[in-house]
């Protein structure tokens, strides 16, 4: 069975992670290694940051 391909970038997953401070959990490339809550933070801050450029961009209310 095929994996999804991401929606996030690498790029942008390895900055979300420098902000949120597990980096250093993640830079050898195994994301195995972080927490759930982690990986909950990281969904959110990306969440967020796609919400704030629509909004800036007019598409949200």
């Amino acid at each position: 069975m095929s994996r999804r391909k991401g929606i996030m970038s690498d790029k942008f997953k390895y900055e979300l992670a420098k902000e949120l401070g597990f980096y250093q959990k993640v830079k050898d490339g195994d994301w195995g290694n972080i927490t759930t809550r982690e990986a909950g933070n990281l969904v959110k801050a990306a969440i967020l940051r796609a919400e704030k450029m629509l909004a800036e961009q007019g598409d949200l209310p």
